[in-house]
Formats: C-alpha cells, structure tokens, sequence
C-alpha cells in the first residue's frame, strides 16, 4: 500500500473497511489503480480468528483509523454499515465517505427469526461455483475465483458466521440520515446479494449523497477495480 507521505497534494487519504472475509486481501488491483492516480490507500483487516459483532468491530477499527492527516472512509458491503456509525460520530481527520455496493438496512431481517440456527450453519455449504454467480456474475475469472477462496478460507467459520448474523440484523438507516460529511455510494447494476431496493434505500436515506451506478456485479473493487478507482479518484478531487 502506498504510504500517506506520498499523497497527490490535496487529496486525502482512502481507508477501505472490507466485505466479509475482511482479510483485505483482494483489493491490490483496486489500491494500484488509485496509486497511479497519486492517492494512498490503507485497507484495514479485521481478526480472522476473533468473532467480533458491529459493535466491537467499532471499537477495533477507530483505534486503527488514521490521526494525523485527512482521509476518506471507504465502507465495502459487509462493512457499509460500520462506516455509516464511524461517520456519524467523525474522527476529526474524517473528510468524506464512499460506501460500496452495501446497505443501510439489512435486506435479510426476516431471517432474524433464525439467527440462533445461523449461528450453526454450514458457512463453507456453497460452492465456488455457487459463490462465484452469486459475487462476480459474469465478471467472474479463475483470479478472482482463486482470490475469493484464498480470502473465505484464512477466517474461522465462527467468526463468518459472526459477521453474517450481525449483518442480517442490523440498521442503520438512523446514522445514513445524520452524516455531515459528503458521501458517495458506488451501486453495482449486476449486485445478485443486494436486492435493488436496497441499494435505493441506502441512497434516500443519506442526505445529499453523490450516486453512482455502474455495470459490475456485487464484488466491483474487485470485478471493475479500475472504473471504480476512477469515480473514487473523481469524488475525492471534489474534496481536496
């Protein structure tokens, strides 16, 4: 990752809070893409073998969030959600916030109902086949295959069952409508996880969000790392 002393003059710093493996392990394509165009990046990984809850994951990101100089807060699907509370409550070095292809509202809480039988499932069920659909559609290729399982298979499957309850329960639409920092959400047209509702609801209960909507499937930082470096590289020149 590049260091925060080489930053294009201006432009703040990017810290990516990861999907749900959260090994920040298959953003190299996308940080490189944002490297070229003078921007630091700093992907931050949460324990593989700690299952810790949104609250915890609070607890444990601020104290790695940067405190010296400027940055914008990426949040990634599983971790929307956690960025959306941090940016509610900025760090003061906080000067914006991208949320990418993720939510507010958990689309699943109907699943509430089970979540003391989830916290026994078989997380490893699917095949790669399976997740591959479901994650890249057809943006799919034996790289980010090979990525996807590397990343799953470094965390304990308490900890991914963890992380799934947590999601699947959570709200906070509460904390989207108090942000006062500009804030941009990256949708993807393709996202199989995220019903398209969803992804509306997240932007309408944002104040004044930037949206952009772009061909890709749910992965896109790492299915499209390059378009989506551009728009990220776009809306932080409107910060600088």
């Amino acid at each position: 990752m590049q260091a925060p002393g080489t930053l294009a003059p201006g432009l703040p710093h990017l810290v990516i809070l990861p999907g749900l493996d959260a090994t920040g392990t298959q953003h190299a394509a996308f940080c490189a893409a944002l490297h070229a165009q003078g921007i630091a990046t700093t992907v931050i990984a949460y324990p593989v073998d700690r299952a810790l809850d949104y609250a915890a994951l609070d607890a444990f990101v601020r104290q790695a969030l940067p405190t010296t100089h400027p940055y914008v807060l990426l949040g990634e699907s599983f971790s929307g959600p956690l960025a959306l509370a941090i940016a509610a409550q900025p760090p003061p070095p906080l000067r914006g916030l991208i949320l990418s292809t993720t939510f507010a509202r958990s689309p699943w809480r109907s699943l509430r109902a089970v979540q003391s039988l989830l916290y026994r499932a078989p997380v490893r069920l699917l095949p790669m086949p399976a997740l591959s659909w479901w994650l890249l559609g057809r943006w799919s290729t034996p790289a980010l295959r090979n990525a996807l399982a590397s990343a799953l298979a470094k965390v304990d499957d308490t900890v991914l069952r963890t992380r799934a309850v947590a999601a699947i329960g959570v709200d906070r639409s509460m904390h989207a409508a108090r942000l006062g920092v500009p804030t941009m959400c990256l949708h993807a047209r393709h996202d199989r996880l995220l019903p398209v509702y969803c992804q509306r609801h997240l932007s309408r209960v944002l104040a004044a969000p930037v949206v952009r909507w772009m061909e890709g499937p749910h992965l896109l930082l790492q299915a499209r790392p390059q378009a989506a470096a551009d728009e990220v590289s776009r809306f932080l020149k409107t910060l600088a």
